[in-house]
């Protein structure tokens, strides 16, 4: 007996399985309590989000020698368009010496308030320290400034913008994003279940597994970053929850049908369930370590938001497979057929691959595939040209959120009546033996309006400059290129060039590099894993196309979705990457289904039978799995988000065109066409099979028995 038949008869064995049962309830009962400590792990400060060794960070690193880095700058701007009061001077001005005395408040550096040249507005500008829990706490300190304005004379509007607002208003996206994607999940799994199933009970096993999986990643995955130094932020442990549910019902859907079909077969269940895992146990494995070692290679990204994600959604898609061949399989066993009530499979029923609508569906392919595959070919194509309209180039402020949070309206206000770049200062720090070269060179940047008076803080020499354009605009970026030729040139000065555009700058470029190292990474893990598994080289090349194609197509789409439909201003640096990972690394689940499968009915048959086949098992499986998979992403757009949104539309799409256009149409066709080539250099490559005109000849009667 095989080593794999073997394991698999543990969760399926008649005692065993309640071994396996009791094991997972001890693990709950002890990993439960920590997964709820994951929230409190996440570190939510700027630097992890930000390339590890680019210069901004750099900046940050050098500004905590002697400035908290939760120290955020806030700025509050009043404005009466029909022209300030006397009284409206005085309320900011007493407004500004209340600010000093707010919780958190850094001594000395509330400024103004300072009126615009037009006489319409005000600007009051102080930095607050949030404390060790960083952005997560600024809405306390906005709250306590808005309190304090709320006395202003009638008719003069406030807003609080700068880092602080923007904060604030981060918060608010992400507050409860863990609840609100999970219940959100959970839902959405449970009616496509319902609705797969057809029974009232069976879909309870899945969701359990699935909470058991996530309660056993959030607990490990708490466990490394508050023991190992592993890395979580509100962005990864939102996107763990979506994952998780997804990929695991995903696992549990093919387990499932297996299992039913194996019930055919069998008159009892504990044969029936090891046998479904013998045959469906590669394809599984076969996926999770596709996706874990596709994901690990994030950990070459520079960006550290992107480097962090990897580990904790591989951590993630782990625990969903160790729970779904194990406890899943125990749980199903453990129930009588009148689990699938009120389609239950009995023994000796017909083979569920000589009917039903992907039976129907290869056999109208199998005359003519090749005219199938250009034509789906080509649609696609036609589709990904939606690509020269995608403009990843970064979201400003305003435009990431959906919506028009208060930082988003005094940004504007600000921007009406005052220099473009105050509030969001250039910082240049340097050796303060050069600080006057520094100063000089800084000023006489084309591109910048003012620079304050140089400062030595902990030894090292300290200036701001104010931009002429918008902090988050391209001639921003301009000027944050000239700034640091200019004081790099200084000699001995060891200039650093930071502040809030020159972090957008290097987080845009950062994006640019990840996506060109990490896209042909994982390509090339796609191609390995599929040639080691297909014992192929024809097959894997032909998915990997694919592949490509369908998330071109994908993100083409979404791209006009965007710009026509929407009405967003662009995408995320990381947009591309991250709908690439999602899509590929995921999407590649359904390939190994169905070409596992199509495989194993080739042996038994030949090439073209066995893609028919394969098809007329599977389709149905991977159609449910990819509403599954797309309908847990799709709740990303439930947060008010522009960069989770475009996330949750372009994965959901994509995975939707992937399993039912892509996977079952078009690959089916090039598995008809190429024949068996496909499996070139292999031996199945060298059994015979019928001839496209001959399988169109046996049309007729296989659509007339399904």
């Amino acid at each position: 007996m095989s080593r794999l038949s073997k394991i698999a008869e543990i969760p399926a064995g008649s005692w065993t399985k309640w071994v396996v049962v009791g094991f997972w309830v001890v693990m709950l009962v002890i990993l439960a309590p920590l997964s709820t400590k994951l929230m409190g792990a996440e570190k939510n400060d700027l630097k992890y989000w930000l390339p590890g060794s680019a210069e901004s960070t750099k900046v940050l690193d050098v500004q905590a020698q002697f400035q908290s880095p939760n120290v955020y700058t806030g700025v509050v701007v009043y404005v009466r368009p029909s022209g300030l009061t006397a009284a409206d001077r005085a309320a900011a001005a007493a407004d500004a010496r209340k600010f000093a005395q707010i919780p958190g408040a850094v001594p000395g550096t509330v400024i103004g308030p300072i009126p615009s040249a037009d006489g319409q507005a005000l600007q009051t500008i102080l930095q607050v320290n949030l404390g060790s829990k960083g952005w997560a706490n600024a809405n306390n300190a906005v709250d306590a400034i808005r309190a304090i304005t709320s006395s202003n004379p009638p008719g003069l509007v406030s807003h609080v913008t700068g880092p602080l607002g923007n904060a604030a208003d981060s918060n608010n996206v992400f507050k409860g994003i863990n609840g609100t994607l999970l219940y959100s999940a959970v839902a959405v799994v449970i009616v496509i279940l319902l609705i797969t199933y057809r029974s009232p009970f069976l879909w309870l096993l899945p969701v359990i597994s699935s909470a058991v999986a996530l309660t056993v990643a959030q607990a490990v995955i708490y466990l490394l970053a508050a023991h190992a130094g592993l890395v979580v932020n509100a962005q990864s442990a939102g996107i763990l929850d979506v994952l998780v549910f997804g990929a695991s019902t995903d696992y549990a859907l093919l387990i499932t049908a297996r299992y039913r079909e194996e019930l055919r077969r069998h008159d009892r269940r504990h044969p029936a369930m090891a046998t479904a895992l013998r045959r469906a146990g590669p394809a599984i494995i076969a996926s999770a370590s596709t996706v874990i070692v596709a994901l690990l290679t994030l950990y070459f990204a520079e960006l550290n938001s992107t480097k962090d994600l990897g580990p904790v959604l591989a951590i993630g898609i782990a625990a969903g497979f160790l729970v779904m061949i194990t406890l899943l399989p125990a749980l199903l066993v453990t129930f009588p057929r009148g689990i699938f009530w009120p389609y239950k499979p009995t023994y000796g029923s017909p083979e569920p691959t000589t009917r039903g609508m992907w039976a129907r569906v290869g056999w109208s392919i199998a005359p003519h595939p090749r005219i199938v595959w250009i034509t789906t070919a080509v649609i696609l194509g036609v589709l990904a040209l939606g690509l020269t309209g995608l403009k990843a180039n970064g979201l400003t402020n305003a435009q990431s959120f959906r919506g028009h949070p208060d930082s988003v309206i005094g940004e504007s206000v600000l921007a009406e009546h005052f220099p473009a770049g105050v509030g969001q200062p250039v910082i240049v720090i340097g050796s303060p033996g050069a600080a006057a070269q520094l100063r000089s060179a800084l000023a006489a940047t084309p591109g910048i309006a003012s620079v304050t008076p140089t400062q030595i803080r902990a030894g090292h020499a300290y200036l701001e400059g104010t931009l002429k354009a918008p902090p988050d605009s391209q001639a921003a970026y301009d000027t944050i290129d000239r700034v640091r030729s200019a004081v790099h040139a200084v000699p001995g000065a060891n200039a650093l060039v930071g502040g809030y555009t020159a972090i957008s700058l290097d987080v845009k470029r950062a994006s640019a590099h990840d996506r060109n190292l990490i896209i042909p990474l994982i390509l090339l893990v796609v191609l390995i894993i599929l040639g080691l598994l297909l014992r192929a080289l024809v097959a894997p090349l032909i998915l990997t196309a694919t592949v490509v194609l369908s998330f071109a197509a994908a993100l083409g789409v979404s791209a006009f979705f965007f710009d026509h439909v929407f009405g967003f201003g662009g995408g995320d640096t990381t947009l591309p990457l991250f709908v690439f990972i999602f899509l590929v690394a995921l999407g590649i689940d359904y390939n190994i289904f169905l070409m596992t499968r199509v495989r194993e009915e080739a042996i038994k048959h030949d090439a073209r039978h066995g893609a028919i086949i394969g098809l007329a098992a599977t389709g149905g499986v991977i159609t449910s799995a990819g509403f599954v998979l797309a309908g847990t992403f799709a709740v990303l757009a439930t947060i008010p988000s522009t960069v989770l949104t475009e996330i949750g539309f372009a994965v959901a799409f994509g995975i939707l065109l992937d399993t039912i256009v892509v996977r079952l149409l078009l690959v089916t066709a090039l598995n008809l066409d190429v024949g068996r080539h496909m499996w070139w250099p292999s031996s199945l490559s060298r059994k015979p099979d019928p001839a496209p005109a001959e399988l169109g000849r046996e049309r007729a009667a296989a659509l007339t028995s399904s």
